[in-house]
Order: structure tokens, then sequence, then C-alpha cells
């Protein structure tokens, strides 16, 4: 027997209990938290046909649909930017993060949200509010080096690590097989976003984002301060019930979508890789659920506002 499957299932175990106490607070915490309803400011219900930056058949809407591959997805990218020297400058020397981090995932999934299915004057609304933000987000690194959020390469860099895990978190806790040319058309449709952002050189194939992360790796180092934002990371509070087994879920189902050059960057001990894939196991399990809970999020209601069903966010694209 594999000597690390028991703590794996008595993780496992742990969790799956645990959430199931907490399935009605879950439900409305994925309503009322991270979901972006009319509170957001922007109207997911018209203009009627507007169908914003994407084509509502496009995969990008599919796989940003998904809640617990978004979720994952972007715990998951957040750990890989905390990779980059420069890129962590700017959430060092510009943030809250330390007493507000689960704000930070906040503002990112309803970025995410409203690029992707918001009307396009809304969408071009938030891409514009994020440039002026950036344009004030620039410094010196702790050896001298000068950043910018707004420089074209660190753009990407974020860009590459969200797009990257977003897909990834839908392949593995939808679970889904994807073909190439359907990752091909992910990658190339969300490049739009980060081109309006100010990226430039942003891949758009697998094979590119591939290479791209080949090429990067010799800038990328854990660094103390690494360490430090994963710790915040590991302690955020969550406003739901059972909020410690909800957070080990999510972070931990997030570590397990980390690529392998990124594993070897972070020390997580053989404790936590069994945690990790124990988080995977119970999110497949609950992937149902969460799903339900978001029925009738943004996702669907965009789907009405273009005149198609919101089951067709259900298909696995091929």
């Amino acid at each position: 027997m594999e000597p690390m499957r028991p703590i794996r299932r008595a993780a496992q175990a742990g969790l799956a209990s645990g959430l199931a106490l907490a399935t009605t607070p879950l439900k409305r915490w994925v309503i009322s938290v991270l979901a972006h309803d009319r509170r957001s400011g922007i109207d997911y219900d018209a203009p009627r046909g507007d169908a914003g930056l994407f084509d509502p058949q496009s995969v990008t809407w599919i796989v940003h649909a998904d809640f617990p591959g978004m979720m994952s997805g972007g715990i998951c990218a957040l750990m890989l930017q905390t990779l980059h020297p420069q890129a962590l400058a700017g959430v060092w020397d510009h943030s809250n993060f330390r007493e507000d981090l689960l704000g930070r995932l906040r503002r990112t999934t309803a970025f995410v949200a409203g690029t992707t299915f918001a009307p396009r004057s809304e969408a071009d609304k938030l891409i514009a509010r994020v440039r002026a933000i950036h344009g004030r987000v620039n410094g010196t690194t702790a050896d001298g080096r000068a950043y910018s959020a707004n420089d074209a390469e660190l753009l990407t860099w974020v860009h590459c690590t969200e797009m990257w895990s977003f897909l990834r978190g839908y392949e593995v806790y939808r679970p889904a097989r994807l073909s190439t040319a359907v990752k091909d058309r992910y990658f190339a449709e969300t490049a739009r976003v980060a081109e309006q952002l100010g990226a430039r050189g942003v891949p758009k194939s697998q094979a590119e984002i591939d290479a791209y992360f080949s090429a990067i790796r010799p800038q990328l180092e854990f660094s103390e301060r690494s360490r430090v934002v994963l710790e915040v990371l590991n302690r955020v509070q969550l406003p739901i019930p059972a909020a410690g087994v909800s957070r080990h879920l999510f972070l931990g189902a997030g570590a397990a979508l980390l690529p392998d050059w990124a594993r070897q960057l972070m020390p997580r001990s053989p404790l936590l890789q069994a945690r990790d894939r124990a988080a995977r196991e119970t999110l497949r399990r609950l992937g149902p659920l969460l799903r339900a809970a978001l029925r009738e999020g943004v996702a669907a209601r965009s789907c009405r506002r273009v005149g198609i069903s919101p089951q067709t966010l259900q298909r696995i694209p091929d």
C-alpha cells in the first residue's frame, strides 16, 4: 500500500464530513459572497443580445462558468504568482493582502466574471479601471529591479498563470478531457483581455504557453516574501461555518493543480501533498453541489441575455 494512502483517506473523510454539515451555509456563501449578483454594479441581464467580449459559444464561457474549476484555479494562479519577484513586489508594496486577501480573490474573480460575461461596455469599463489602478502600482524590488503593474511582460505573466490555472481547474474538477484544439481556442480567446490590458507576446495556444513557462522559469524563485504570502493564504478567513475545513479544501484543491516545475520550487511536505490529493478528490465529488448553488449565477443570466439556454455551458467542448 502507498505509504501516504491512510493519511490521504483520513484527510479526505474529514473534509467530506465537515462540508456535509456546511452544505446549506456553503450554498449561501457561494451565492452571496463570491458570486457576482446585482450588488456588483454590473447588469448581466441587459442589454438583450449583447454578448460582450466573447461569443456565447466560446470555450471561455464554458470554462469560466464552472465554479469548482475557477475557484481552485484562482488559488493555483495566486500561488504561482508568488514565484515572480517583480510581480510579487507589486502585491507586497501596494496591497493590503495581509488584512484582506479574500478581498483580493473576490476582486480577481469579479474581473474575470465581468470580462467574460458582462455586456461589452461593462467589460471595457472593467479593463479601463484596472489599467488605471495598474498605473499607480510601480516601484523597486528588494534587489533594485524596477517594476510596474502596467509592464507588458508582467501582465503576460499574470495572465498566463490565471488562464493556465482556470483551464487546468476545469479539466481536473469538471472533470473533462479537452483536446489540444479546444485548449488552443481557449488561450487564443482569452488573450484578447490580456492584450487590452497592455500585455504583449501573449501565448495563444497550448504549445505557446508551455514554451512561455519553460522560458520564464529561470526568473522565478520561492522567496521569503513568497512564504509570507502563502502563510497569509493559509490563514484566510472565510465567512461561513466550518470555515477551516472549507479553506483547506479549496487551498488543497488549488495546490493540487500546480505544475510539476512549480512544485519543485515550492516546499510542500508529504503531509501537505497528501492533503492536496484528498482535497482534489473531495472537490471532484462536491462539484455537482457547487454547480447547483450557482444555477442562477451570472453565467446563466448572461446566457438568457443572449438568447441561449444555460445548459449550453454544461457541455464539454469538442
